[in-house]
């Protein structure tokens, strides 16, 4: 009888042993060496490990998300970190695609706080009576905007929020400005030296490139129209979120605008299994996930099963749904 039980038991460990998932082993194509997408990269695998020492996700740095798109499309990686607005620009096949990227299928939303700022110094602000975005078009102010390098999605979400406000490359020409092509950081030493009225970006409240502005210059944030808010979603698949007042110096009121976020991203030659076991993994073990850094406290299971732009990899939906994150 006992000898009965006994084999019965192994049989069933056996079993459990024979159908339980392999280690995972995937690379995931992020951003720049050193910037939060590497110390993402870092928390997911700490959170695959927790459940299997033997899994392992390899990070490797690539120009960003229209590059990971790429490298997905061609399945040359097995996962990618990419905004949502850069997954909607490769959905449509807009520019820098040659044709809609339709194979990505999403795991999770990493984040959806990365808010456009838009900062002016207050000496002109004041000078032409602009406190929106929509004021600058008929100030005749010969502004002087930063603009992210060419490749990075905030300068396309930019320069569309600006055109909708009224502001086109045309009309800043016309009265004497200009847009400048500089990263988060370069805008931040060039409005400090005076070589910037305006920078524009989207990234966390107080990065520490705005916290560097707030400092070190005179500078107001300006507002931005509702309608204009409303375009950008639509067009870009971006969300909404307010800035709350007194975030930086001069700023006495909530700004609400949209607001990049960025997605953990598979194609659909991932094995469900694979998409299942990682995505469980991230629900299971988020504060690996959460730990990385300041800025992802707020990542919540709830997040990660947030729908976006792209439909849920089966595996992931499945993980989903069997935590009771979606129906």
């Amino acid at each position: 009888m006992k000898y009965s039980i006994l084999a019965a038991t192994l049989g069933l460990a056996i079993s459990s042993t024979a159908v339980s998932a392999d280690p995972v082993n995937l690379t995931l194509s992020g951003g720049n060496p050193g910037g939060l997408w590497s110390l993402l990269g870092a928390g997911i695998d700490r959170a695959v490990k927790a459940d299997d020492g033997d899994s392992v996700v390899t990070y490797q740095a690539t120009g960003g998300g229209f590059a990971n798109i790429g490298l997905l499309g061609s399945d040359r990686t097995d996962l990618g970190l990419l905004h949502d607005a850069e997954a909607q620009i490769a959905l449509q096949g807009g520019e820098p695609f040659a044709e809609p990227i339709e194979n990505m299928r999403a795991i999770g939303y990493m984040y959806n706080w990365a808010p456009m700022h838009f900062f002016l110094d207050k000496a002109v602000a004041e000078e032409y009576d602009i406190d929106s975005l929509d004021d600058i078009a008929g100030s005749g102010a010969a502004l002087r905007i930063g603009i992210n390098r060419s490749g990075n999605i905030t300068s396309n979400v930019a320069l569309f929020m600006l055109e909708e406000a009224g502001v086109t490359e045309e009309s800043l020409t016309d009265a004497g400005g200009q847009f400048v092509r500089a990263g988060a950081n370069e805008q931040a030493d060039l409005i400090q030296d005076g070589r910037l009225d305006m920078i524009t970006n989207g990234i966390f409240i107080n990065h520490s490139s705005f916290r560097s502005v707030d400092e070190n210059n005179d500078v107001i944030l300006l507002e931005v129209p509702e309608d204009v808010v409303t375009a950008t979603n639509e067009e870009f698949g971006t969300g909404t979120m307010t800035i709350p007042a007194s975030s930086y110096s001069n700023q006495e009121a909530d700004v609400t605008t949209s607001a990049l976020g960025a997605l953990l991203v598979a194609n659909d030659s991932m094995s469900e299994e694979t998409a299942y076991s990682l995505a469980s993994s991230l629900v299971k073990n988020i504060d690996e996930v959460r730990a990385v850094h300041s800025s992802m406290k707020q990542l919540s299971p709830e997040l990660l099963a947030t729908p976006s732009v792209l439909e849920f990899h089966p595996g992931a939906a499945k993980a989903y749904e069997e935590a009771g994150l979606i129906k």
